[in-house]
């Protein structure tokens, strides 16, 4: 491995243990039939459009059909489940709840928010937020 390549090889193998670190569960395969869930997911804060100051962002969801629970399991349910958050395409958080501040830097982002099933993997289909577009100062 070369030297340029040695970061880029460092960044995957964190992404690797980051969702390995939540609950050791492997993703299906896309051979696995995924069931759908009746979950609507949103986001509150930040509005679009809304330019933020400072540090971070306060992120505010809201989810119906369906509750948040603590526990990774394989024994998934349609309505229980876990909340990604993705920064500009980039998964940022696995969150078991509705509230959380992102640190953020000067600059434009692209935020929205996934409902996932317990086990981390995606309902069919899958259940977004629509996009929120904010910028902080």
């Amino acid at each position: 491995m070369t030297p340029r390549q040695q970061p880029r090889f460092a960044s995957l193998v964190a992404i690797a243990l980051l969702l390995a670190s939540c609950g050791g569960q492997s993703t299906p395969s896309p051979s696995v039939s995924r069931p759908s869930s009746p979950a609507v997911i949103t986001i509150d804060q930040p509005v679009a459009g809304d330019t933020v100051q400072g540090g971070s962002v306060h992120v505010v969801l809201t989810l119906t059909g369906a509750k948040i629970v603590k526990q990774t399991t394989t024994n998934i349910r349609p309505d229980e489940g876990h909340v990604h958050l993705y920064v500009d395409n980039v998964l940022v958080s696995m969150n078991y709840g509705l509230e959380q501040d992102l640190p953020v830097h000067p600059g434009t982002y692209v935020l929205k928010a996934e409902f996932v099933a317990a086990d981390h993997a995606p309902f069919n289909p899958r259940v977004w937020s629509a996009e929120t577009i904010f910028t902080v100062k």
